[in-house]
């Protein structure tokens, strides 16, 4: 996988046009417990994209990494420092923009890598690839893990909808970087096992409002390395399987 902020623009124009599939990483900047990075839907959306890199790359296919979008909307985290929100308005025109620029330029695959599932970030994502492949030459996948089919394959926490700064996300950072997981404080946070889906369906708009005072829900405590790869593979094939479904079969 090459990173395309650390590309020439000569380098980009050699890259095989039906073969390339660019990778956009899509995060946040909020909230994620006293334990854990503001940056931590980037941590994971990165490592994803690392992880489907790897079995595209299996595949013959050229992997480009372009920059992780880390301002996104992030409205239930809005009352915690730290979180920056992007308006919902504003955040489909940046993922357009994106695949305008790369659909001018000749490319055909655009693979969204979503790890920051607030309702308004989602929804604007949706909103961007519908226009995209309306409106462009682009194929664009886009493995929602919101979808039941999907969230099937990853963890339990992540399927109760718990899963917020806690064992989901907590392990994968400590597969990632662990330097930024803060150990002692994750170890002494009792389970939260509140599910944000229900709280959502139910009306609540903020984490606060939710019962998350702290920002985080589901067990922090039971994180581990281990599991954050397992999780890992689990993401990098999900991601990899969207991008091949849009392949041209006679390419």
């Amino acid at each position: 996988m090459r990173r395309l902020a650390e590309m020439t623009w000569p380098e980009v124009a050699g890259l095989p046009r039906e073969r390339s599939v660019f990778l956009l990483p899509v995060g946040a900047t909020e909230a994620h417990g006293p334990h854990l990075p503001l940056g931590t839907d980037d941590l994971i959306a990165e490592a994803m994209a690392a992880e489907g890199a790897s079995l595209l790359e299996a595949r013959g296919l050229e992997t480009v990494l372009a920059p992780t979008l880390s301002l996104t909307p992030a409205p239930f985290a809005s009352e915690l420092p730290g979180t920056l929100s992007l308006a919902a308005e504003a955040a489909p025109l940046q993922v357009e923009s994106v695949g305008r620029s790369l659909a001018a330029a000749g490319f055909r695959h655009l693979a969204i890598v979503n790890a920051h599932f607030d309702p308004a970030n989602v929804g604007a994502l949706r909103r961007a690839v519908a226009t995209l492949e309306a409106e462009t030459a682009l194929a664009v996948a886009f493995p929602d893990l919101t979808r039941r089919s999907l969230a099937a394959r990853l963890t339990e926490e992540f399927r109760s909808g718990a899963c917020h700064a806690g064992r989901y996300e907590g392990s994968i950072v400590l597969a990632v970087r662990p330097d930024l997981f803060r150990e002692e404080v994750a170890r002494g946070l009792p389970p939260h096992p509140v599910s944000l889906v229900t709280a959502m369906a139910e009306g609540r708009k903020t984490f606060r409002e939710a019962g998350g005072d702290r920002a985080y829900f589901g067990d922090p405590a039971a994180a581990s390395a281990e599991e954050g790869r397992e999780i890992l593979r689990n993401l990098g094939q999900i991601l990899a399987e969207a991008v091949l479904a849009n392949l041209d079969p006679t390419q």
